[in-house]
């Protein structure tokens, strides 16, 4: 979710412990549907799996995109798919560098993140008459939103962000455009390759991931279909490129603050109160805004797997909500 700085305690206390990766395991889709391949130029190849409702278009398309953290994946949005495609058109893409998107050996940046979302929205307009649709994002994938809703907003008809970053603390961002928070010092030091298959392989351990999916959640509960997921995803090839620009805070926006002020259409922001990601003092910068509104859920971070009814509810109330 968030750059995990206590990451880099786990990191460097068990650097060379890791032991020889085991074979390769198949990955299934994470969800069901069919699978869409873009060719984008400007992001590589991505996919993306589509459901349609056997009753036909009754409602706008719908994009879900998945968190961004060592083993992100459309698995993280599987609730909400299934959910809306009883109703209407939806998607889930898995974004550049996981899933069954590419994920090759080159610099991952909000520029290129959002370029695959761009790529998924311009493919599912052609696909349903031009129509503008709603996205959801989740954490820092709000972020991505954020940044393509604000250069093409007439593409969006609204835009869910759940549990996102940039909220947090007193300070907001209004970098220069573009900018990050990347540490270019520190993913010189996790990609240096004598080690840093090692740390990813530390980093993406059953128990580490098990961890961080308990300091998501606030509670041992977790989902343990997605966490056998995550296993299997960050054993592809080629896993490792983007979570090290991750960690390394390469994928974080300096302007964040400035592409939400730029949102014009219906803004709806959620969040839970337990577990790592509580700090979001800075949705009263928003408060007073008459296109954003805000629901808190009593779980952690990934609220649609905890109290999957009572969010599709809320989640389906705000897509119906036709206001200007």
């Amino acid at each position: 979710m968030r750059f995990p700085l206590a990451i880099l305690l786990v990191l460097f206390g068990c650097v060379g412990c890791a032991g020889v990766p085991p074979v390769t395991p198949v990955l299934p889709q994470p969800v069901d549907g069919a699978a869409i391949t873009i060719e984008s130029p400007q992001a590589g190849r991505v996919v993306m799996f589509e459901a349609l409702p056997a009753t036909g278009d009754a409602h706008r398309p719908l994009l879900l995109i998945h968190s961004v953290n060592a083993a992100g994946s459309a698995y993280e949005v599987r609730p909400l798919y299934e959910h809306a495609r009883g109703t209407r058109p939806v998607y889930a893409i898995d974004l550049p560098g996981f899933g069954f998107s590419e994920r090759s050996d080159r610099v991952y940046t909000p520029r290129l993140m959002t370029d695959g979302v761009l790529a998924a929205v311009a493919e599912i307009r052609r696909r349903h008459g031009g129509v503008a649709i709603d996205a959801l994002g989740l954490s820092l994938s709000s972020e991505f939103l954020a940044r393509a809703a604000a250069e093409q907003p007439d593409a969006f008809a609204h835009v869910a962000l759940v549990s996102p970053t940039g909220f947090s603390g007193k300070k907001q961002r209004h970098g220069a455009p573009g900018s990050t928070r990347g540490q270019a010092w520190l993913y010189r030091t996790l990609s240096w390759s004598a080690w840093d298959d090692g740390i990813y392989g530390l980093l993406t351990r059953p128990g580490t991931i098990r961890y961080f999916l308990e300091r998501t959640w606030g509670s041992k509960a977790i989902d343990e279909g997605l966490w056998a997921y995550d296993v299997i995803t960050t054993q592809q090839p080629g896993a490792k490129h983007a979570p090290l620009h991750f960690v390394s805070a390469n994928l974080f926006a300096a302007d964040v603050n400035t592409l939400y002020d730029r949102l014009t259409m219906p803004v709806w922001m959620s969040h839970g109160i337990r577990g790592d990601f509580v700090d979001y003092r800075g949705q009263a910068w928003y408060a007073d805004r008459p296109n954003w509104s805000f629901t808190e859920f009593p779980t952690g971070a990934l609220p649609q797997f905890e109290v999957t009814a009572d969010f599709c509810a809320a989640l389906d109330r705000f897509l119906a909500d036709t206001r200007p």
